[in-house]
């Protein structure tokens, strides 16, 4: 008796749909989510997606991966299947939590997007949520005593304030004068975006639950300083170490927020009637030195652009994550790119909007994706960030409003 012959399987285009947030709040006791659970900001960013999509039915979701780098208490549970009921999903849908520190909800796009384009499925919602209020980095973690006494990484890769100044100690042309005069370009870059009206439109309002103030209503994001002054940089403390670099003011600081996207196949994209924001071209992961984490981006987006066939001055538009000044810089360093080149995060980045950990990738994919429907003059665009424990992620994607395709 003659087996079946199984389906033939091809790689399907993957797209990037919409993407929204939360506001970003600061984490602590005074930040406007201090008494609102991170589920709860999960479940109000998925239905949204479905809200402002409403040519896509529910039950046309496949899967649902949520990032999240503490995921313990209202940040565990499989956030993914958790937040998909609460979401009001059909119980069909399945969903499960992800984790690679502050790649958490990038590595969800990369996961659900590998599944799309193998054909396992046609729609997937990904994104992450970090309250690093409730759950502070490092919470409830215990290390194994072999990583130290071992001498497998130096004890300051635990500390990421000091693997940002090891990489000044590394690359000491990178002073501490370019990452303020840096992080003062963010301040003032995010503050014009949101005047212009560029940031704004992705944001989800939330309610806030305050047991002092009662309730209320998140509208923008709390983090940015737009009072910042390089004086004023020049003038705050170096906590990681006496007389070092990274202070407050050019690093992102503790935040509080959630992020999500809708992906899937281009070809059921077109069917469904659902807008295009931009088409998945490759990625890349890689690990280096867990001390100097903040050089992770630099070989990862060499790797992406290698599997890709693309170079870096195909690159149009970089929204890269600014968990430190200094680690911005170093990529730029590398790549020859001057730290004022107009490509470079044209909205602001997390010194200025925050950095809670686990939802930043899709924050940097959704202001891409709004970025190209700006600039039909560029066909590629790349998102990268370091991540804790010595890794790089970078995304390569592409316009499909580039001018060429008309022609």
């Amino acid at each position: 008796m003659s087996s079946p012959e199984r389906l033939p399987r091809s790689l399907r285009e993957v797209v990037f749909v919409d993407g929204v947030r939360t506001p970003f709040g600061k984490a602590g006791p005074k930040g406007i989510y201090a008494e609102t659970r991170a589920d709860d900001l999960v479940v109000r960013v998925i239905r949204e997606l479905l809200r402002r999509n409403p040519a896509l039915p529910a039950d046309r979701v496949d899967e649902v991966a949520i990032a999240a780098t503490t995921q313990i208490g209202d940040q565990g549970l499989t956030l993914g299947r958790t937040a998909a009921l609460l979401a009001g999903l059909p119980k069909s849908v399945p969903g499960y939590s992800i984790d690679r520190m502050c790649a958490g909800a990038m590595t969800a796009v990369t996961t659900t997007a590998s599944g799309i384009a193998f054909g396992a499925y046609d729609v997937a919602i990904a994104g992450g949520v970090e309250h690093m209020g409730n759950h502070p980095m490092g919470e409830g973690v215990d290390p194994n005593p072999r990583i130290i006494s071992e001498k497998l990484v130096d004890p300051s890769a635990l500390v990421m304030g000091s693997t940002a100044e090891n990489l000044h100690d590394r690359f000491p042309h990178l002073t501490k004068e370019r990452a303020d005069a840096f992080a003062l370009a963010s301040q003032q870059k995010y503050a014009k975006a949101v005047a212009n009206g560029q940031i704004g439109p992705e944001l989800v309002t939330m309610a806030t639950r305050s047991a002092e103030h009662g309730w209320g209503v998140a509208t923008v994001d709390e983090p940015p300083r737009p009072q910042t002054t390089l004086e004023g940089l020049g003038t705050l403390k170096t906590p990681f170490r006496p007389h070092g670099h990274v202070t407050a003011g050019n690093a992102a600081g503790l935040n509080d927020g959630a992020t999500g996207c809708l992906l899937a196949a281009e070809d059921v994209a077109e069917e469904l009637g659902l807008d295009v924001g931009m088409r998945l071209v490759g990625y890349g992961f890689v690990g280096v030195e867990p001390e100097v984490m903040g050089i992770g981006p630099v070989p990862s987006t060499e790797r992406a652009l290698a599997r890709t066939g693309l170079t870096i001055d195909d690159i149009g538009l970089f929204e890269l994550n600014e968990a430190f000044a200094v680690q911005v810089l170093a990529f730029l360093d590398h790549f020859g790119i001057a730290d004022d080149d107009e490509r470079v995060n044209p909205w602001g980045g997390a010194i200025a909007v925050g950095h809670p950990l686990a939802s930043s990738g899709v924050r940097l994919m959704t202001q891409l994706s709004r970025q190209f429907a700006e600039r039909p003059d560029v066909r590629y665009g790349l998102t990268a960030m370091c991540v804790g424990l010595g890794m790089g992620a970078t995304v390569i994607w592409e316009n499909p409003n580039w001018e060429g395709f008309a022609k």
